[in-house]
């Protein structure tokens, strides 16, 4: 079965179980990886019918499932990962002597891929962002670029690398327009134009607000609007600084769902690196978890040395260190800290997660919630 085949079957799943606000997404993901312009209509009339009929969620399914059997007869040319696309080597950017310093860095960045930063505020994401995208240089080191086509000039290098800052600029007209302007400067025609931009406004959910003004949207908006500007090009890397800023939980998780299915597209995977402070949100989407404390950089990979294998828990409770104590006498613990709020138990590496969650429940510990970090890179702050 091939990739493309398996993302079909996964849409079909979703609508069996009735699941429709993730499964259409899921089904305009397959649309756009066909490339094909009556694919496109067809998906930019479905979202139409969608919006106009909220309630018709059996109708929906039906419609959905006729034009899921259409995109899986569509042969769709798959992208075959020959190298990173990105590769940097022991990147060191000093700002003077005894100021802040980043490095030294190395990493290797694939398509398909998602990557995320995180680390505390002033250490060094925003500067390792714009390090990467060419906007500042750096003191040593090494990085180099694999794209699939060599750019031709600064304008097609912006074109195929691309970074959005947390705070973008404001911009004029309705975002439709604005959106048909970017594919208007690589020279699509205006046929195409309208029928791809309205396919990149019906993914990321903006069908409603094509219409309105910069001034008229939410912070969220703004950064659905600046994803979709951005994947009209087609970038092949995309780095992003604080997507997830001002968005509720429910907006951040879709969002970073969202990118995850985007940067896995079957003929156009995208290289992202997002940086953000929610950091179980963007572990759950990562493929691997960069951490920056004070300049130095570690990554989740680090998690998996011997000297890592002990369990650790972090744990949010009214109860006292002495009852907490008292519930753990029974297990090799080798310490109790408290840390922002929040107890963090170090335990060996013979017991199990579940051994401690039935101890709690028997002494009735009251818990807000409880999580096992030993392969989180949470770990790294805690400490």
């Amino acid at each position: 079965m091939t990739k493309h085949q398996q993302r079909v079957a996964e849409v079909y799943h979703f609508f069996d179980n009735k699941d429709t606000v993730l499964g259409f997404r899921k089904l305009l993901d397959c649309a756009m990886d066909t490339q094909n312009m009556e694919i496109y209509k067809e998906s930019i009339e479905l979202t139409d019918w969608k919006e106009k009929f909220p309630t018709y969620t059996e109708e929906l399914i039906e419609r959905s499932k006729i034009l899921l059997q259409k995109i899986e007869k569509i042969r769709v040319q798959e992208y075959v990962k020959e190298r990173s696309v990105l590769r940097a080597r022991n990147i060191l950017k000093s700002y003077g002597s005894n100021r802040f310093s980043l490095g030294p860095v190395s990493m290797e960045i694939n398509k398909g891929q998602v990557y995320g930063l995180v680390g505390e505020n002033g250490n060094g994401k925003t500067t390792l962002l714009r390090i990467l995208a060419k906007e500042i240089s750096f003191n040593e080191g090494e990085l180099n670029f694999s794209f699939n086509t060599e750019p031709k000039d600064e304008y097609d290098l912006c074109t195929k690398l691309v970074y959005i800052p947390q705070r973008t600029e404001k911009w004029y007209g309705s975002l439709k327009d604005n959106l048909k302007f970017v594919l208007s400067n690589y020279g699509i025609k205006p046929e195409e134009n309208e029928t791809r931009t309205l396919m990149m406004i019906a993914r990321l959910g903006l069908w409603s607000y094509k219409h309105l003004k910069w001034n008229e949207l939410s912070s969220g908006y703004k950064m659905r609007f600046e994803l979709a500007r951005t994947l009209l090009r087609q970038p092949e890397i995309l780095l992003l600084d604080e997507p997830l800023a001002n968005l509720d939980v429910l907006a951040q998780q879709v969002i970073l769902e969202d990118l995850k299915s985007i940067a896995n597209s079957v003929n156009n995977p995208i290289a992202l690196i997002l940086s953000s402070q929610q950091l179980y949100e963007v572990e759950k989407v990562s493929d691997k978890v960069i951490f920056l404390k004070n300049g130095q950089y570690k990554d989740n990979s680090e998690l998996n040395n011997a000297e890592n294998d002990g369990l650790i828990i972090e744990i949010d409770t009214q109860s006292s260190r002495e009852d907490l104590l008292e519930v753990f006498k029974a297990f090799n613990m080798e310490k109790l800290n408290f840390n922002g709020g929040v107890y963090v138990a170090y335990f060996s590496a013979d017991t199990e997660f579940y051994e401690v969650m039935v101890a709690l429940g028997n002494a009735k510990t009251d818990i807000v919630y409880i999580r096992n970090i030993s392969s989180s890179t949470r770990r790294f702050f805690v400490n």
